[in-house]
């Protein structure tokens, strides 16, 4: 959508050239090749009774200035504090770092955690004022063969000075790794430590949203998308909205299965006992956050940034349970949830070029008598690029 804005700007623009070319042709024969002072105020009548004759669809349009209206107002800064971005368009190069953690407990205090290994990815962005559009590659299955076919992220991210959204999908493939597991205080666990467990599927979307009070002063956009530099350091509180939908699936047969192997028949009696949690769990998360923001800039083109948000989920669950004492309908219940987004950065800018790093951080929870889930989420981006195509302004 941002590609075809983008397009549609530019035709827009060369629109603009055809029809002042066409005003000229029409204006110039007609007129003396004097230098009178007069022949401008002819040339602008002349002009100006061209574009009124014209069909409104036809006459030179005001959607660029419609957006420069609302980009104005999206962006009111102060620029003692912040220097707006002379650029219209960027390119940057990323790598992208992903780690992920799943963390499962029942009502026995057993607990296991998950984690696949980290992904590493490299690609291109393109960049038009506000938005990022890019595409990266996991380095580290270039083979084809040997791809995760099933992993999937997108990320989308939007910022202006005042508000701020991201949108994003994730959906983990099937190269988790046991990374503890805690049964009863006499079972050595150590053995399941690293072991590779490809039955656990979960996936994540959702969307975020947050106003930024102080945005005059404030830039969100010069730490996390370079569109903006930060010249004096200023913070400012923050006020959000949010909705993922989580779907987690856990294959206990076959974690029994790699229990007994690993740790032989007490430690499978322990878990199956206490083996009380949802195979399948599915929760709409709607939630409320409030947090604060500061960027500091410790010098000249340098800025470090920190974001740090607590967020009041109210949670909608579903589930299907193993043990038949327990019906749907039981664990299909309201909840309210403690969850949280940090964000950091470091930025070097100075309005050509620009280099960095930022991460971001999600942590979600859901707890109940009976089961709780904790998943945390991060990525981490180092990046290098320059911004061309200086505006008129």
């Amino acid at each position: 959508m941002k590609i075809a804005v983008v397009f549609l700007l530019l035709f827009e623009c060369l629109s603009m050239q055809a029809v002042t070319s066409r005003m000229l042709a029409f204006s110039l024969p007609g007129m003396s090749a004097s230098t009178d002072e007069s022949v401008p105020d002819t040339l602008n009548e002349v002009n100006q009774r061209t574009v009124a004759a014209m069909p409104q669809w036809k006459r030179p349009s005001s959607t660029k200035s419609s957006f420069e209206k609302l980009e104005g107002r999206l962006n009111p800064i102060d620029t003692n504090y912040i220097e707006p971005q002379r650029y219209d368009f960027t390119v940057m190069l990323q790598n992208s770092n992903s780690y992920e953690v799943y963390r499962l407990s029942n009502h026995s205090g057993q607990h296991i955690t998950f984690a696949p290994k980290p992904s590493i990815k490299i690609g291109p962005f393109f960049g038009w004022r506000w938005a990022f559009l890019g595409y990266t590659i996991d380095v580290k299955h270039m083979d084809l063969s040997h791809r995760n076919r099933t992993k999937k992220e997108y990320d989308v991210s939007i910022y202006s000075s005042m508000l701020g959204i991201d949108i994003y999908y994730r959906k983990t493939g099937n190269d988790y790794r046991i990374r503890s597991i805690s049964l009863d205080g006499d079972i050595d666990t150590s053995p399941m430590k690293n072991v590779e467990f490809g039955g656990l599927m979960s996936s994540i979307k959702g969307a975020d949203a947050y106003f930024i009070f102080n945005h005059r002063k404030f830039s969100y956009p010069a730490a996390f998308s370079q569109s903006t530099i930060q010249r004096r350091s200023a913070g400012s509180v923050l006020l959000g909205a949010g909705y993922t939908e989580h779907a987690l699936s856990v294959d206990w047969e076959k974690l029994n299965e790699l229990i007994g192997e690993k740790l032989g028949k007490e430690a499978l009696e322990a878990m199956v006992e206490a083996n009380l949690v949802s195979q399948k769990v599915r929760y709409r998360n709607f939630s409320l956050s409030s947090g604060y923001a500061y960027n500091w800039v410790f010098a000249r083109n340098w800025l470090a940034a920190t974001s740090l948000s607590l967020s009041l989920a109210y949670k909608h669950t579903s589930g299907d349970l193993q043990d038949n004492k327990f019906r749907l309908q039981d664990f299909t219940i309201k909840n309210v949830n403690l969850d949280g987004i940090a964000r950091f950065a470091l930025v070097w800018n100075n309005a050509r070029w620009y280099a960095g790093m930022n991460a971001v951080l999600h942590s979600y929870n859901y707890n109940k008598s009976r089961f709780y889930t904790n998943n945390i989420f991060g990525t981490l981006n180092l990046y290098v690029g320059f911004n061309f195509g200086r505006r008129d302004d």
